[in-house]
């Protein structure tokens, strides 16, 4: 694999999880992302990515570039395993330490709807409207989970069938 193993991140992540109500175990996990400190990095880590793995689609999101790969031999997780990865350069003037910064699930409901269900969460809905990879997010300090109603993969190929290329916002 190309990049740090993400078993001390998920184990945190999943940790937190529990505490606050969320069981990852009765979720379907999509995908991670891994965020890099510079633009040089990114650049740097997507090119020894793509001799290995599948790059699924790369777009400027919110104003930097971001890579969407299926990894030639995936993440175990429990249960089952994470074979998508999302690349992402820095934004401008957000400096972040290098690192996994999220994990995202798929929940099979309406996201407003697994949001009230957890109502004790404090839920970042900024994204829950969005046209293209409507998101929940949920902070825990230096990490985050997202959810979303369909998997990233399948976002980026609707996408490029409706545009012809490229990728939505996630």
């Amino acid at each position: 694999m190309d990049l740090e193993d993400p078993a001390g991140f998920l184990k945190v992540l999943q940790e937190r999880m529990r505490q606050g109500g969320l069981d990852p175990r009765h979720l379907q996990a999509d995908h991670l992302c891994y965020r890099t400190e510079s633009l040089q990095r990114y650049e740097a880590l997507r090119e020894m990515m793509r001799e290995r793995n599948e790059l699924l689609g790369e777009q400027v999101i919110n104003g930097r570039p971001i890579a969407t790969f299926r990894l030639a031999r995936a993440y175990p997780l429990l249960p089952g395993a994470i074979s998508i990865v999302e690349l992402a350069a820095p934004k401008a003037g957000s400096p972040y330490a290098e690192g996994w910064e999220h994990a995202e699930f798929v929940v099979h409901e309406d996201l407003r709807a697994f949001a009230r269900r957890h109502s004790r969460l404090d839920w970042d809905l900024g994204g829950a409207d969005k046209p293209h990879g409507a998101e929940l997010r949920l902070r825990f300090g230096d990490c985050s989970v997202k959810f979303r109603r369909i998997p990233l993969a399948q976002a980026i190929a609707l996408e490029r069938l409706s545009v012809g290329g490229g990728r939505a916002e996630a």
